[in-house]
């Protein structure tokens, strides 16, 4: 990158009793990673210990308590973020103190960034029925990030790197105008503003991404894009205005195009984003095209955060067998971001 200090990045461990552990450690020595930055984790040592004997890494797991203190060398730095034992959690459960740890990790780990003590933070998946279990009353990791930042203005997008089965120079993402939400409620808050909102942050990632002029490209919400109000009128009264205001606002924005069409175009290199009004819409395209090399990057926060973008997979979970091409695209990812902020400031 440059002879500035690597960034440093918190990894949350995610849920216990899910892949997450593992997918971790199963990069740990990839040297990918540690050329482009400093990556620490937040979790339990114990259980990290317990993921790099399933995958076989010889690497040392050393506990630290603060970003003062990090062993140099090979080691894995591990920041205890609980007390809470879950050694005898079983692999694969659903368990309310599995999703505590989960929790705590990814609030020390916003607080680090807040604090600028971390450039970014990458999250490993957590259970959001063991984060219910827990009391913490969130749909996932964008919605609980956006709180702890204080942020109105968010988003999800997933995201694929250059040539990663795309043709986009800087890679291709997803952004989402409703996420985690039944579809019935997600067709009342299609709005313009919120298509405007999901416009503009896409803009704005793409840009930090190393797009100067991002080509955004709208879907449509009916078949055939509502055959002109045949199958429903939400382009000619939502979506087109609000493409229009994006245009206005200075936003190479097109659409509304349907949806099955738009991720052939930007598949090809026709677009640098998209965006999709529902999550299944952007997220079962998007993952056909490459699942194991995509990544989760919350819109708008005041942060970097970066994720995997599968969950956490409790029918595969402790088996040593888990994918992990995504948390090193993750990481190489939020490397990336947190370089871009220092370019910013």
């Amino acid at each position: 990158m440059s002879s500035a200090p690597l960034p440093l990045l918190a990894v949350t461990m995610g849920d216990a009793a899910g892949v997450g552990p593992e997918v971790i450690a199963g990069v740990w020595q990839d040297e990918r990673i540690h050329r482009i930055c400093r990556p620490m984790v937040l979790g339990q040592p114990e259980i990290m210990r317990r993921a790099c004997q399933l995958r076989k890494v010889d690497v040392e797991v050393v506990e630290v308590t603060s970003v003062h203190d990090l062993p140099t060398g090979p080691a894995l730095p591990c920041l205890p973020v609980s007390k809470d034992g879950l050694l005898d959690v079983r692999p694969g459960t659903s368990d309310a103190r599995t999703g505590e740890v989960a929790f705590q990790a990814v609030l020390k780990a916003a607080e680090m960034a807040l604090a600028g003590e971390i450039e970014g933070l990458v999250t490993a998946p957590l259970s959001k029925a063991a984060l219910h279990a827990a009391g913490h009353d969130y749909p996932g990791h964008t919605e609980l990030l956006a709180d702890l930042c204080g942020t109105p203005r968010f988003g999800m997008m997933l995201y694929l790197p250059p040539g990663v089965a795309n043709h986009s120079p800087a890679g291709l993402g997803v952004a989402h105008v409703t996420l985690h939400t039944s579809l019935r409620k997600a067709l009342d808050m299609i709005t313009v503003e919120a298509i405007l909102e999901k416009c503009e942050l896409a803009n704005n990632m793409m840009r930090r991404l190393g797009v100067s002029e991002p080509r955004i490209g709208v879907a449509a919400l009916n078949p055939h894009g509502g055959e002109e109000g045949l199958f429903g009128d939400e382009e000619i009264k939502i979506i087109a205005p609000a493409v229009e205001a994006a245009r206005t606002a200075g936003i190479n924005a097109t659409g509304p195009m349907p949806a099955d069409t738009l991720m052939i175009a930007a598949r090809d290199g026709r677009f640098d984003a998209v965006v999709a009004q529902y999550h299944d819409q952007g997220h079962i395209a998007f993952k056909l095209l490459a699942m194991h090399s995509a990544v989760n990057v919350t819109l708008g926060l005041p942060i970097v955060r970066t994720s995997v973008a599968h969950g956490t997979a409790l029918d595969l979970a402790w088996q040593g067998t888990a994918e992990t091409s995504g948390m090193v695209a993750a990481i190489e990812t939020a490397a990336k971001l947190a370089v871009s902020n220092r370019v910013a400031l």
